[in-house]
């Protein structure tokens, strides 16, 4: 079975060599940039499969135009950038999570892709389809037909249990960041609420929350302890974050409102005596 001239085998050892090369290319410009070893990766594997797909995405659609290179240019950084937007956009549904974030640079669409690393991607399809595939693609081709599909079984295997373990701690840390966020308000609203209550009541009120919200915390920081390391820029996404110093400064102002009520209140009882 072939999809636009390429037999499914072909790509998908395409996929997993790419997502290999790809892996090892931010791993060693990470590595270099942090002054430490940092071994990326979305999977526990040494593979990115975005750089995979992307190479696939390459081989199906912008082959037929290698002979016009402008068109190869423009075709590759539209169809590049959408894929990494694509590929952002559903790891952000699904975890919660931005595990890239290019929001500090010019020309960027809401952190997940921008200007000049669309512009990277044009020049990177250029490399790989006109110099790094061919040796590449001649390599694979002298397989025995045996042996690649012993060795497309072989990774498939592999790519399904790390797939499997993978999405299963993504799942528990993606619940753990709703169940955060929903400590979070009930603690703001608890807080918000407080300001007409006594002070006393206001504390044991919000103990019980803050310690609930501090275990989670806790807890949601051991899951994604392995991605933080391996992501340096990732973060919460914006729509499931709480900011511990806005629940704090919040607080604060309850208790001071609380303080100039209690004042008022004895200096209207002095006045009265």
């Amino acid at each position: 079975m072939t999809i636009l001239g390429f037999s499914i085998s072909d790509l998908f050892l395409y996929f997993i060599l790419y997502s290999f090369m790809g892996w090892l290319m931010e791993t060693c410009y990470c590595s270099i940039m942090e002054h430490r070893l940092v071994a990326r990766g979305f999977l526990y594997g040494p593979i990115c499969p975005i750089y995979g797909g992307g190479v696939v995405l390459m081989l199906l659609f912008f082959t037929p135009l290698k002979r016009n290179l402008v068109l190869f240019y423009i075709v590759a950084v539209v169809v590049m950038t959408s894929w990494e937007y694509l590929v952002g956009l559903v790891l952000e549904i699904t975890t919660h999570v931005k595990y890239w974030d290019y929001s500090q640079y010019r020309f960027n669409l809401k952190g997940r892709v921008c200007l000049w690393v669309a512009l990277v991607w044009g020049v990177l399809s250029y490399i790989v389809i006109f110099f790094i595939h061919p040796p590449i693609q001649s390599l694979i081709a002298e397989l025995p037909m045996w042996l690649e599909f012993m060795l497309c079984g072989a990774f498939l295997a592999l790519l399904a249990v790390d797939a499997t373990f993978t999405i299963r701690h993504l799942a528990l840390m993606s619940k753990l960041v709703v169940g955060v966020t929903r400590l979070g308000q009930e603690l703001q609203l608890q807080v918000a609420l407080g300001k007409a209550e006594l002070g006393d009541k206001l504390e044991d009120g919000a103990a019980s929350l803050r310690q609930r919200y501090s275990d989670q915390i806790a807890q949601l920081e051991q899951y994604s302890r392995r991605f933080r390391h391996v992501y340096g820029t990732l973060k919460v996404s914006h729509k499931y974050s709480v900011s511990h110093e806005d629940i704090l400064a919040a607080a604060e102002l309850a208790k001071e409102e609380l303080l100039r009520r209690k004042d008022a209140l004895k200096s209207l009882y002095a006045s009265k005596r």
